[in-house]
């Protein structure tokens, strides 16, 4: 019997669920998928219990419909400015000359002891690598000989009282929570490649509210936290600038960059047919066409403003993800550049921004990775609702969850970790609260 994967991404402008099966050959097929306006979340944080439920509900309402059949459980994503990393590390001796689950254990144990403060838990204890005497970059160390096993570990926790208040909201539409997710971390499950996590990539998830920092280093989890900034202040400031309502400036926002394009074509057009005997490059038109958007009194606008809102704002948002790295002692000019993914990473010219502010390569992180009903979650506003399974898919393999019928063989490790927690059994549960 094919398991049953529910996730459930909670943004601060959406809620998205998607609900997927895996096959017996490991592979995660999405037959539901269902996004709601988010309500009582604000900047990735549940300001609101009664709001964020019945957001919650009609997302997975909608996913259920499509799907055909009622869930009892799901993986969850959480956010906000109070999510922090820390790397610890982890040393035991070895119990026996060949290293056990029980040796790995002990050590993933003593990486756990690194000081959060007693109002934090932790939501992710993830292994970078594993030294045997002395001998570093080891990700599967069981059946290795040595005599002392260290772990390099990343730790990711977060305010208790937030994942209490995400635990009442799942919980009072009768879910059961498989596993609560740092959002960044789902996303870079399904936008990044092995060789940009070796070579060292920053991933920005830049979402309605928020912009969840992550970065990577020889395939190892490096950093991550979150900003208290995103897409809608850069609606506000196009609202303040264009003279629109919140609602208007919106749409402007969404539909700029097809905007952008029908007036790029419009103007080639237009230059085609009055060819003379110059030869100038045809120029960018500075008039933006948004009747078709029916705002009332608003025809046109101009794109040199837009454009300068655009880059001021966002400008400003990449200055605070430098400082942010810069003060954790990371580096943020990582050799594979910048991957943005989220809804707000359609805005126009975002990857431009992004070299300029960064001095590194960008690009546009699209969700890759599951097959069947994907293609109302295939743009980067559902990169960590995609990932989100891909991680549940990974984490079913090392829970040896008996639901999955892959096991700790399954032929598919979605997690970038699956690979080794395969081995590891069921450690990981028994680690994490």
């Amino acid at each position: 019997m094919a398991n049953v994967i529910t996730a459930i991404d909670i943004g601060s402008h959406k809620v998205c669920a998607v609900i997927a099966i895996v096959d017996e050959e490991g592979v995660a097929k999405v037959i539901g998928e269902s996004s709601y306006p988010a309500y009582g979340i604000k900047k990735g944080e549940i300001t609101g219990i009664d709001e964020a439920i019945n957001s919650i509900a009609s997302a997975l309402t909608g996913a259920e419909r499509m799907a055909g059949l009622t869930v009892s459980s799901a993986y969850v994503t959480i956010n906000g400015k109070q999510i922090i990393s820390n790397n610890n590390k982890g040393v035991v001796a070895i119990s026996d000359s060949e290293i056990g689950e029980d040796d790995v254990f002990r050590a993933l144990e003593q990486a756990k002891t690194v000081a959060i403060p007693p109002a934090r838990e932790i939501i992710h204890l993830i292994p970078r690598q594993f030294i045997v005497d002395q001998q570093s970059g080891i990700k599967v160390p069981i059946g290795m000989t040595g005599t002392r096993l260290e772990v390099d570990a990343h730790i990711i926790s977060a305010p208790t009282t937030a994942i209490h208040n995400l635990q009442k909201c799942i919980q009072s539409i009768g879910l059961r929570i498989d596993g609560i997710v740092f959002s960044g971390w789902a996303a870079a499950q399904s936008v990044l490649t092995t060789t940009e996590k070796e070579l060292g990539v920053l991933l920005l998830d830049f979402g309605g509210g928020t912009v969840s920092i992550t970065t990577f280093v020889e395939d190892a989890i490096t950093y991550s936290t979150s900003v208290p900034f995103g897409g809608s202040n850069i609606t506000r400031d196009l609202a303040a600038g264009l003279r629109l309502s919140l609602d208007d400036a919106e749409k402007v926002k969404v539909r700029a960059d097809e905007i952008i394009k029908t007036a790029d074509s419009n103007g080639s057009a237009k230059k085609g047919e009055e060819e003379d005997e110059k030869d100038d490059k045809p120029k960018k038109t500075d008039i933006l066409d948004v009747a078709e958007l029916d705002i009332e009194g608003v025809k046109t606008i101009s794109r040199k403003l837009f454009n300068d809102i655009i880059e001021a704002r966002v400008e400003e948002v990449f200055d605070l993800v430098k400082a942010n790295i810069e003060q954790s002692g990371n580096e943020y000019r990582l050799p594979a550049g910048i991957v943005i993914t989220g809804g707000s990473a359609m805005v126009p010219e975002i990857t431009s921004i992004a070299k300029k502010s960064f001095g590194v390569p960008a690009r546009i992180g699209t969700p890759k990775g599951l097959d069947g009903l994907v293609d109302g979650i295939s743009s980067p506003a559902y990169a960590a609702a995609q990932g989100l399974v891909l991680y549940a898919l990974g984490d079913e393999v090392y829970r040896g969850d008996s639901r999955y019928t892959g096991g700790s063989s399954g032929k598919k490790k979605s997690s970038s970790q699956g690979g080794f927690i395969g081995k590891l059994g069921g450690i990981f549960k028994n680690i994490l609260p």
